[in-house]
């Protein structure tokens, strides 16, 4: 059975930094593109950031530019996302799957809150 298990977030001030981890255990996902995605209260959810399984070529969303930065480590079948610059408008729930999303594969994730 596979299983994505989001960690690191928590509460922080703008302008602050946090660096969330992607443990993916009961498939191999280092043949996969590997995402980022997020959901605000009230809002559907949304991509954030991706990153090429081989090529490790990284892709953001436009407002996360320059502040986010996505790796993984392929060996240890984890995914991470540093994130700088915090803003108030980055406060939700962070989730990773693979790219195309897998429906069935979604974890928890975890919640990040952004106070300004």
């Amino acid at each position: 059975q596979v299983q994505l298990v989001e960690s690191g977030g928590g509460l922080v001030q703008a302008g602050g930094s946090l660096r969330l981890s992607c443990a993916a255990s009961g498939r191999t996902f280092s043949n996969s593109d590997m995402g980022w995605f997020r959901q605000a209260p009230g809002k559907a959810r949304e991509f954030v950031a991706r990153i090429g399984w081989s090529t490790e070529l990284t892709f953001y969303r436009d407002s996360v530019k320059g502040r986010f930065t996505i790796s993984r480590d392929n060996a240890k079948n984890t995914v991470f996302l540093q994130m700088n610059s915090l803003l108030p408008e980055d406060t939700a729930v962070y989730y990773c799957n693979t790219v195309p999303p897998r429906p069935d594969d979604w974890g928890k994730g975890t919640l990040v809150t952004v106070s300004s």
